[in-house]
């Protein structure tokens, strides 16, 4: 009975959100009593809805017959309840209150196998960094506050744009974005995300799914701020670049698909916010999107994911040559470009960057004749782009050329590092990589260590001895 409960509090939390994004639609933005509505909290909300009730309806089948079957569904209302009041909160207040629950009570989920040492030590990480987090968020809140005199997104946004963004606000922004990349598993605190594996699986999917996107929601919400806050966005650029292309890399040299997924949503939690980075947070709600669903499916359908992946690991591969993928290199991401350019999707250096980015991740594709497949999905993402641009206000804005220009270096260092792999695994420069990579070029490791030294993992819980050697002590 409770299982169904929660399976229609899903189903109407799903209901819910279409029909709060159709009154937006239909009237505007709507505030008040703390709470703000506006497209892209509606899309969002929407999105939490459904794939909460995949999850909940996943988990009925999943854990029937565990001992605290109810103390877990307890734990997954509460969490996407929190989720979905982060996406409704106007008042700053409320959204750190909810984000920071939303935090304790995944923790809780993440230890539902607490007798398992990865499991507490995973857990363990994720509390550490998201207190951190939590720290860095209060502290932006009040500045923000400070500098504005009231802690309404709404009324601050209006504010900022009369009187601009002042220093004090800018110091804001950038606590803002320290706890946005905290929260979304950013070097050098990433580590917690590649070790929840412990945790039911449904607890994986909601975490890559929904709960380690939020950093990316709230700075979209956040983004006509952000375009006058300079430091703020060098430093997401940065830390976002460097995530991309050390994640990208290792999970290259992985072999368990778990463990690949996890490096997956580091490195695409680091392209969401790298093209906020790069003014572009329509795009980065495209790929919120695409992301959460495809990895609730993912992990949802991790046991297919194996054996597919299996299967084409057995099958003979045949290699494209290399005169293919360096054709396929240079004339795909120039007609994605050319191809965006004449539909103005690409008005921008950062837009026209975003779209050699996905020709580059095309060429695969297209080097091995796959050529409608290609087309396929660059006309899904442009599709995308449009939808999400005309929900996202703005769509984009200006940054300096300089900085679209050192992300564009390290993103081409990085396919050249991948054409490499792919094309001559037996390299000198491959052969002295690879070690590297596949220990995460060993930044959690040193991280984890010297956190672990000053705040050491909790042990187990004694667990209750059985009522009846009691009793019979007693006796």
């Amino acid at each position: 009975a409770a299982w169904r409960r929660a399976e229609a509090a899903a189903l109407g939390a799903t209901l819910a959100g279409a029909a709060a994004l159709a009154a937006v639609l239909a009237f505007g933005p709507i505030a008040g009593a703390g709470l703000r509505l506006d497209t892209v909290g509606g899309v969002v909300a929407l999105l939490v809805g459904f794939v909460g009730w995949v999850i909940v309806r996943y988990s009925h089948r999943y854990l029937q017959g565990e001992s605290n079957e109810r103390r877990y569904l307890r734990l997954l209302a509460l969490t996407l309840a929190a989720v979905s009041l982060v996406l409704a909160a106007d008042h700053l207040l409320l959204l750190a209150a909810a984000w920071i629950g939303t935090s304790l009570t995944l923790h809780r989920l993440l230890r539902f196998y607490v007798e398992r040492p990865a499991a507490r030590l995973a857990a363990h990480k994720k509390f550490l960094s998201a207190r951190a987090a939590d720290a860095a968020l209060l502290a932006a809140v009040a500045l923000l506050g400070t500098a504005y005199g009231t802690l309404s997104l709404d009324a601050m946004l209006a504010a900022a744009a009369v009187e601009g963004v002042p220093p004090l606000a800018q110091a804001g922004l950038v606590l803002l974005v320290v706890t946005a990349l905290l929260k979304c598993a950013q070097l050098p605190l990433h580590g917690w995300l590649i070790q929840v594996m412990e945790a039911p699986t449904p607890v994986s999917a909601l975490l890559h799914a929904g709960v380690v996107n939020l950093g990316g929601f709230v700075l979209i919400r956040f983004a006509p701020m952000l375009a006058e806050a300079p430091v703020a966005l060098v430093l997401l650029a940065a830390v976002a670049t460097a995530t991309v292309v050390a994640a990208t890399l290792v999970m290259g040299t992985r072999i368990s698909i778990k463990v690949a997924l996890a490096w997956s949503t580091v490195a695409q939690m680091g392209f969401m916010l790298l093209q906020i980075a790069l003014g572009l947070p329509a795009m980065a709600l495209l790929h919120l999107v695409a992301h959460s669903l495809y990895k609730a499916h993912a992990f949802l359908a991790a046991g297919g994911v194996v054996q597919r992946q299996q299967a084409l690991r057995l099958a003979p591969a045949v290699a494209p040559s290399a005169a293919r993928w360096a054709l396929a290199a240079l004339v795909v991401p120039a007609a994605v470009v050319a191809a965006g350019l004449a539909a103005g999707a690409l008005a921008t250096p950062a837009a026209a960057l975003a779209g050699a980015v996905l020709g580059l991740a095309l060429v695969p594709l297209a080097a091995a004749g796959r050529f409608v497949a290609a087309a396929g999905v660059a006309l899904g993402w442009f599709a995308g782009h449009a939808v999400a641009s005309w929900v996202v206000v703005p769509a984009s804005f200006g940054v300096p050329l300089a900085l679209v220009a050192v992300v564009a270096a390290a993103l081409l260092a990085m396919f050249a590092l991948q054409a490499a792999v792919a094309l001559r695994p037996g390299a000198g420069v491959v052969r002295r990589l690879y070690p590297w990579a596949y220990g995460g070029f060993y930044v959690d490791e040193r991280v984890s260590r010297a956190l672990l030294e000053r705040w050491p993992v909790p042990a187990a819980p004694v667990p209750a001895p059985p009522l009846s050697s009691t009793l019979a002590g007693a006796r």
